[in-house]
């Protein structure tokens, strides 16, 4: 079992930055990728980042990229998500997911592990 607890979020106005945290423990030898994702109320799990377990390659979402970055903490086994230049647009609960197997990592489908999320609102 792997265990995933988000921390981070807040309210800011449009052009702040934050970075959220996730703390990975349990059995994490298995662990292929860590992700980010974003879900607004009656919308679909959103792809944001994701960072290979071993190894810290990392891929951004185009919709993101340059505003947002993904890294790891290896000693902590924790997985961040820088935000800056932050819009409206962004608002939504943040999760962070582990995954197993070579399957897409841009899939939340492919996930088998979540946090519970962290709200992230930015005003305009």
């Amino acid at each position: 079992q792997v265990h995933l607890a988000e921390s981070g979020g807040g309210r800011v106005q449009a052009g702040a930055s934050l970075r959220l945290s996730c703390v990975v423990a349990g059995s994490t030898g298995d662990i292929t990728s860590v992700g980010w994702f974003r879900q607004i109320p009656g919308n679909e799990r959103e792809f944001v980042a994701r960072i290979t377990w071993n190894g810290g390659h990392t891929y951004v979402d185009d919709s993101v990229k340059g505003r947002f970055a993904i890294s790891r903490d290896n000693d902590a086994d924790t997985i961040f998500l820088q935000m800056n230049d932050l819009r409206p647009e962004d608002t939504a609960v943040y999760y962070c997911g582990a995954k197993r197997g070579i399957s897409s990592s841009i899939n939340p489908e492919y996930y088998a592990f979540w946090g519970q999320g962290t709200l992230v609102t930015v005003s305009s």
